[in-house]
C-alpha cells in the first residue's frame, strides 16, 4: 500500500486504463479541474497524443460524439468539468445514452463514462456549483459512482471502464487533496458495494462523495464527546447497496444523512425514503438531513458556508437526534 493523493489515484487509474485497452479514449481537457493538480495530466496527454482530445466548449456536441464513439466500439471517458455544464448535455446523457440499450432491445451498448466535479468549491456561484446527481439518479439506465477516497476512485473507475453501461462519475475538487492508501497491484471495486468508512454503535452518518469526508471529521469530534458514530459510504448510487445501509441503521437505531445536493428531492431524500420504507421500526428518532439549502449557491464564500452542509451542522444534527 502507498499513501497517495486522490488526484494522483485518479490520474493513475486513467493512465492504466489507456495502457490496458486501446479502445479507451479521453475527451476533455480538465479531469482535475483548474486546480493546482491539473499538471498531473500532462504526462498522460504526452504519452497518448492520439487518444486524448480537446473538444471545443460545446458539451452537447462532444458528449454526443462520445456516445456515438461508444456505440461504434470505443470506450470514451468524457470530462464535462464543472458539473453545472452537464445541463448543456442533458439531452444526450439522459435522453440518449441512458435509453439506447433499452430502446434497442439490448442490441446496442453505450460504454461511456461522464466525469464531472460537483458541489460547492469556493466562489463558484450559482452557475458553477450544482450537484446534479439526484437528477441523474432519476434517470433509469445510468450507473452512478461517487467515490470519496483515493482507494475508491481508482477501484471504481476500473469497474466503470469495463461496464457496458453509461456511467456518471460524480467527483469533487475538494477531494483531490485527500490522502489515503492505494494498492500497488491492480484492483477493482464492484458497483453496489457500500463501505463502512468508520465503525460505530451510537448513530449512523450516511453520506456520499465529499460529504463522506465531512462526516468522518464530524465523527472524530463526536468521539471526543463520547458519541460513537458509524460512517456509511454507498460509493455507488446506481446500483445502491441497500443492505449495508439498513444493517447499519438496525444496529445504531439513529440516522443523520449528509448530502451536498439541495434538500428537496436530493440524494439525501432518497436515502431517507429508503430507510423509512424498509427500516422504520429500527428507528428510535426521526431521520435528520443535513444538506444544501434550497437557494442558488451564492458567490460569497461566507454565504456559501451558511447554506452548505458543514461539519458543525452535522455535529449539531447528531446531538439533536440523540437528545
Amino acid at each position: 500500500m502507498r499513501e497517495i493523493l486522490y488526484a494522483e489515484a485518479l490520474v493513475e487509474g486513467l493512465r492504466e486504463l489507456l495502457e490496458a485497452d486501446e479502445r479507451v479514449h479521453l475527451m476533455g481537457q480538465y479531469f482535475l479541474g483548474l486546480t493546482s493538480h491539473r499538471e498531473l495530466m500532462a504526462d498522460v496527454r504526452d504519452s497518448f497524443p492520439g487518444r486524448v482530445y480537446y473538444p471545443p466548449i460545446a458539451e452537447l456536441g462532444y458528449v454526443g460524439a462520445a456516445i456515438g464513439a461508444a456505440i461504434a466500439g470505443l470506450r470514451p471517458i468524457v470530462d464535462i468539468a464543472t458539473a453545472s455544464f452537464i445541463f448543456q448535455a442533458f439531452p444526450q446523457i439522459v435522453n440518449e445514452a441512458a435509453n439506447i440499450h433499452y430502446m434497442t432491445g439490448g442490441q446496442t451498448k453505450v460504454p461511456v463514462i461522464f466525469h464531472f466535479n460537483h458541489g460547492i468549491r469556493g466562489g463558484g456561484a450559482a452557475q458553477h456549483s450544482h450537484s446534479p446527481q439526484a437528477m441523474l439518479w432519476n434517470t433509469p439506465g445510468l450507473e452512478i459512482m461517487a467515490p470519496s477516497s483515493p482507494y475508491d476512485v481508482k477501484g471504481l473507475l476500473k469497474t466503470a471502464a469495463e461496464s457496458d453501461n453509461p456511467t456518471a462519475f460524480v467527483d469533487h475538487t475538494r477531494l483531490f487533496d485527500v490522502i489515503g492508501p492505494v494498492p500497488e497491484d491492480d484492483y477493482m471495486i464492484p458497483f453496489g458495494q457500500a463501505d463502512i468508512k468508520r465503525g460505530g454503535k451510537d448513530i449512523t452518518l450516511l453520506a456520499s462523495s465529499f460529504m463522506v469526508q465531512r462526516a468522518l471529521s464530524a465523527a472524530e469530534t463526536l468521539a471526543e464527546q463520547g458519541i460513537d458514530a458509524e460512517v456509511v459510504d454507498p460509493r455507488t448510487l446506481v446500483p445502491l447497496d441497500e443492505d449495508t445501509i439498513l444493517e447499519s441503521v438496525a444496529k445504531t437505531h439513529y440516522l443523520v444523512i449528509v448530502d451536498e445536493c439541495h434538500r428537496r428531492c436530493g440524494v439525501g431524500a432518497e436515502f431517507a425514503a429508503l430507510v423509512v420504507e424498509k427500516a422504520f421500526s429500527d428507528l428510535r428518532a426521526p431521520i435528520v438531513r443535513v444538506s444544501t439549502e434550497d437557494v442558488p449557491v451564492p458567490f460569497s464564500q461566507t454565504l456559501e458556508r451558511y447554506i452548505e452542509p458543514t461539519e458543525d451542522k452535522v455535529i449539531q444534527a447528531v446531538l439533536r437526534v440523540l437528545s
